[in-house]
């Protein structure tokens, strides 16, 4: 069976994240995308337009992490109308701390593009103590 077209564009996302790609991560996404980041963490919020979330946010894991932000793609669930559920694994490390938790986000998808994200994990209270 193949797989569903807007399950390909995230899964592809994930591996163009993994890389570092944000040029191939830009192509992939609307110029108004919205990536919401849960908790009252230091990255906590919403971030706005491809820039805010490309460097903003993405950017920020990286180098708040010192580039040990890892993240592993587990599964991938479609309704056919535009959304796309992620099932992920987590590593950080930063200030002396680590972070080993699952999450996801949830996709919207417009025009063969993602256009929001909706991230959740699975421990808020660790996971904003992680990023305070």
């Amino acid at each position: 069976m193949a797989e569903h077209a807007h399950a390909k564009l995230v899964r592809e996302g994930y591996e163009a994240f993994q890389r570092g790609d944000m040029d191939a991560l830009r192509g992939m996404m609307t110029g108004d995308c919205t990536h919401h980041v849960p908790g009252s963490g230091a990255l906590s919020g919403d971030y706005k337009g491809i820039d805010a979330v490309l460097n903003d946010y993405y950017g920020r894991l990286y180098s708040e992490t010192g580039g040990t932000f890892k993240v592993e793609l587990r599964n991938l669930f479609v309704d056919g109308r535009g959304h796309v559920m992620s099932v992920h694994h987590f590593t950080a490390d930063r200030n002396g701390m680590h972070i080993d938790q699952m999450g996801g986000i949830v996709f919207r998808i417009v025009g063969e593009k993602i256009s929001d994200l909706d991230e959740c994990v699975a421990d808020m209270a660790e996971n904003d103590q992680f990023w305070m």
